[in-house]
């Protein structure tokens, strides 16, 4: 899919959630027809409004049931063949709904999509019942299950597309409201599995996943005015990990920071040391994202300055580690 550039502001002002639904759903039912959508309940919430317009026999809507949500998506996916995408929220269809996502698609490997949506702490006042900051380590430790996480608008679009072309199961973490930061400003090619270097720097590796990406090309800026010079990682692929590009940031760096909007344990961070944790003289890793413990209710913004997740507090907890 060939992406105008005029349009990626527009796409940002939808947030991930409206891009991905709104515009690769439509992509994916183009270059597939043998698609499925499965909601819990609100078709708004999963911003498929138009999709179900346009498509109203090929979306199911399950109401609020989650677990029976991804019965219903691992049925559909095994007696018709047909590929579902599964909607709602980060926090309700990984958590909530695990044991199914663990026997009825991970275990038996059936092509169906989970998009997760307000990921993070997207849903801010709803608090700890509507915060995801634990379902990439869920995810991640299931068997024949692929874990996206997308930083910006377009590469949630990309995500989904990109998806339909893998028949077993997939998380596509979704993050943030409407307006939110553009990372890649022109088309770009996106592959499962490749992380994308966004900045060249030959001090420091950042690796950085979902909404934490903006940030750290910001924190990248503001050390670079210091005479630091770092590189930064998209990871939007968290299972399977680019091993290609972790040997080169082993093998080139002597200090790698990794940053997510997700509890330091399980996540990204885990996943990069776990596979560095293998290579002889593997730099030291600095972990930034949520600590063990559950915060006081806020916005989004906010509760990123508690856990010290803002480009500022990044660039800054480097500088106190080199």
């Amino acid at each position: 899919m060939k992406i105008n550039g005029g349009l990626i502001k527009a796409y940002s002002q939808m947030g991930q959630k409206g891009a991905a639904s709104g515009i690769g759903m439509l992509e994916v039912v183009k270059r597939n027809p043998d698609v499925v959508a499965v909601v819990a309940d609100s078709v708004a919430i999963a911003s498929l409004d138009r999709f179900q317009k346009l498509y109203p026999d090929k979306i199911v809507n399950v109401g609020i049931a989650e677990q029976n949500m991804i019965g219903v998506a691992a049925g559909i996916a095994s007696e018709s063949g047909k590929s579902v995408y599964a909607f709602t929220y980060s926090a309700f269809i990984i958590a909530r709904a695990l044991e199914q996502v663990r026997l009825n698609l991970a275990y038996h490997q059936f092509n169906v999509k989970l998009v997760g949506n307000s990921a993070g702490f997207a849903m801010e006042m709803l608090g700890v019942s509507h915060w995801a900051v634990e379902d990439i380590a869920f995810t991640r430790v299931l068997p024949n299950m692929t874990v996206l996480s997308a930083a910006d608008s377009l590469q949630a679009i990309k995500m989904v597309i990109a998806a339909d072309e893998i028949d077993t199961p997939v998380y596509i973490r979704l993050s943030g409201g409407q307006n939110i930061p553009v990372v890649y400003e022109q088309d770009f090619e996106y592959q499962i599995g490749k992380a994308i270097k966004l900045k060249e720097g030959k001090d420091i590796a950042i690796i950085a996943t979902g909404l934490m990406v903006h940030e750290s090309l910001l924190a990248a800026e503001l050390l670079e005015k210091r005479g630091i010079h770092c590189s930064v990682i998209d990871m939007h692929t968290i299972k399977p990990l680019d091993e290609e590009i972790l040997d080169n940031v082993v093998s080139t760096f002597e200090l790698i920071v990794t940053v997510e909007e997700h509890n330091v344990i399980g996540g990204l961070g885990s996943a990069v040391a776990e596979y560095k944790g293998s290579r002889k003289n593997a730099p030291r890793q600095v972990f930034i994202g949520v600590k063990d413990q559950y915060l006081k209710l806020g916005t989004q913004r906010y509760i990123w300055q508690q856990y010290g997740l803002t480009a500022e507090q990044i660039a800054n907890k480097i500088i106190s580690e080199i």
